[in-house]
């Protein structure tokens, strides 16, 4: 039997490796350190609401593991995720942040044999291989229920309508950051343009960080996506399963494959997940008081 580490309902504050938990990390108000399976877990406050921030690692693997850790220890009443991510729509730009509406695996797949006239998917297996395929890769759905649907083939995973409609009445409000804090001596590091919040559309994961430009497009064209990330997909994945609302934060870090020059997304994690933390505090800061 699991028990629980905290009886309060709490919003869980997700990030996946160290910039993004070091955006938020002080924030928390009177924090307290819970440390399980070798994660550091700190309850606390953020913008005076109870929440429990965590670092679940990057991967789908650790993603889901450490999400569904926190629904079993702690009392989640929503989960907020803030992070980076690769931009896929040619209209995102580094610092834009995107709090798409649905999201799905874009790298749960067959590997498709290759015959005379080209790549034949397999048929009849379970999630199907309806979409286009890249090369020998073909998209499959999968197969997931919860207490109220029974297990079918999904594709798509959505936020909850009323986190995303809060999304849209908080994006107003937050100016995100365009410079990059200068080392000693030198002039701040600036984009050349103003980034802006992006609520709704598509965001993809998979297991697979994505530095290619074709495949880039193709996740453009195909599923229609505004960001790619490697976790995300499978924390709504574990929302859904657990009925627990979710909303996710991403700031483009990188174009994915698409930049003129090497993949910035190095230079620009740090001001991407601080644009990104900047907006869920803000965001959770007119959250409504779990219980209340």
């Amino acid at each position: 039997m699991t028990i629980k580490l905290d009886s309060m309902p709490r919003i869980a504050v997700m990030t996946a490796f160290p910039p993004e938990w070091a955006a938020l990390v002080d924030s928390v108000a009177s924090p307290e350190t819970y440390t399980v399976n070798g994660l550091t877990i700190l309850t606390g406050t953020l913008a005076g609401k109870a929440v429990v921030l965590m670092q679940s690692g990057i991967s789908m693997v650790n993603a889901a593991m450490n999400t569904q850790l926190l629904i079993d220890r702690f009392a989640i009443g929503s989960i907020v995720f803030s992070g980076i991510a690769g931009g896929v729509d040619p209209d995102l730009s580094v610092g834009d942040v995107s709090v798409p509406e649905r999201w799905g695996q874009n790298f749960e797949v067959a590997v498709a044999r290759e015959t005379a006239s080209g790549f034949a998917p397999p048929t009849g297996i379970p999630g199907g291989t309806d979409l286009p395929g890249h090369g020998a890769l073909f998209p499959r759905d999968v197969l997931i229920g919860n207490a109220d649907d029974a297990v079918a083939e999904r594709r798509w995973f959505k936020a909850d309508p009323d986190l995303v409609a809060l999304a849209i009445q908080v994006a107003g409000q937050v100016v995100l950051e365009r410079c990059l804090p200068p080392a000693e001596g030198e002039e701040p590091h600036c984009l050349e343009h103003q980034p802006r919040v992006i609520v709704g559309g598509t965001g993809v994961s998979g297991t697979a960080f994505v530095d290619n430009a074709d495949y880039r497009r193709y996740l453009a064209a195909v599923y229609q996506a505004r960001v790619v990330d490697m976790e995300s997909a499978a924390v709504a994945q574990v929302a859904y399963a657990n009925q627990v609302p979710f909303v996710v934060f991403r700031s483009v870090s990188d174009l994915a494959g698409g930049d003129a020059g090497a993949n910035q997304m190095l230079t620009f994690m740090g001001l991407a997940a601080s644009n990104s933390a900047h907006l869920v505090r803000a965001f959770v800061a007119e959250m409504p008081v779990l219980g209340a």
